[in-house]
């Protein structure tokens, strides 16, 4: 017995050695992505900034999310706040984020009421288009997942890429936003805002069909969060875009599934092919904001903070999964 634990000893110390050398030698992890500015993306007549979130390692053909923050705030901290960094790395596709400058306007909203920057081929909805061009090519990314998001003046520059560029999108996500061309149907931006414009579902409809004339389909299904005690944006707005969307899909206005998530009221409208075309969560009792549900749950994501609000329920990760990127 005494031989053979000598005779082990150099073989166990030989392997302890090994070990520890590996550890040693081994290469250090990579370090963690990080948002990294892109210059040159294009003609770039909007004058934004182009942001974007590539997890280390993404395969090619993975799916990419344009994500437009709200007034007074920024790529960096909305890419964060919202979650869609963290899902990112979770579920393996990369984010776009456009960032508002103050020589555009003064309190960085994306400009969704101004005529030259909403049209096809003009403004800032040219250069968010130039962005996706941009990253799609930079990335091998896969042109048929492409997303678009967005909160509050975000959500109504959502629904101006939905409406311009319907080709690039195959889904958008309106978060306290707007239906396209509602400035102009309302007379002013703020009326829109506070009261809503008054518009036939039809009349709503021709708004986007003008936006790309000639095109037929498929067009953009489109979800949509709204607050019911939203004094920035008034809930009127989600109504505005249930009618302007299913009239572009060709869908009825009654809800094919009307249930709750999270305790909330949830409705999900089918088109002609059965399929969700407009999906709308009512988050009872919430205000001006970004739904998000902090914590390291499975369908957690996002962080509180000043126009992120914690009701328990994630935007971004509900998205995602509507979309299925996870």
């Amino acid at each position: 017995m005494t031989q053979t634990r000598a005779a082990l000893r150099p073989t166990v110390l030989t392997a302890l050695l090994a070990a520890l050398l590996s550890v040693l030698l081994a290469p250090a992890p990579a370090s963690a992505a990080s948002l990294q500015e892109v210059t040159g993306f294009g003609s770039n007549p909007g004058a934004l900034k182009m942001y974007r979130y590539v997890p280390d390692g993404l395969p090619v053909g993975r799916p990419v999310v344009v994500a437009l923050h709200g007034c007074t705030q920024n790529a960096a901290g909305y890419a964060s706040g919202t979650g869609w960094t963290a899902l990112a790395d979770r579920w393996g596709f990369s984010v776009v984020l456009p960032q508002q400058q103050s020589g555009n306007n003064l309190t960085q909203c994306f400009n969704w009421f101004e005529p030259a920057d909403i049209r096809r081929g003009q403004g800032e909805a040219a250069s968010v288009a130039q962005m996706v061009d941009r990253q799609l090519a930079d990335v091998s990314g896969d042109p048929s997942r492409v997303y678009v998001t967005g909160l509050s003046a975000g959500g109504g520059m959502t629904a101006v890429m939905m409406a311009a560029y319907p080709e690039k999108f195959a889904a958008g996500g309106i978060v306290a936003g707007l239906p396209y061309g509602c400035a102009q149907a309302a007379g002013s931006p703020y009326v829109c805002m506070y009261v809503g414009a008054t518009q036939t579902p039809a009349q709503w409809g021709d708004r986007v069909r003008a936006a790309r004339p000639g095109y037929t389909g498929p067009w953009p299904a489109l979800t949509v969060f709204q607050g019911t005690a939203d004094y920035t944006v008034r809930p009127a707005n989600m109504t505005g875009l249930v009618d302007q969307w299913t009239d572009v899909q060709g869908a009825d206005r009654t809800p094919d599934v009307s249930d709750t998530v999270a305790g909330y009221p949830h409705r999900v409208y089918r088109g002609p092919g059965g399929n969700a075309v407009v999906e709308t969560y009512s988050l009872t009792g919430m205000g001006h904001g970004q739904p998000v549900d902090p914590g390291s749950g499975e369908a957690q994501c996002g962080a509180a903070g000043a126009y992120f609000l914690d009701v328990n329920l994630c935007a971004a990760h509900r998205l995602g999964k509507a979309w299925g990127l996870g």
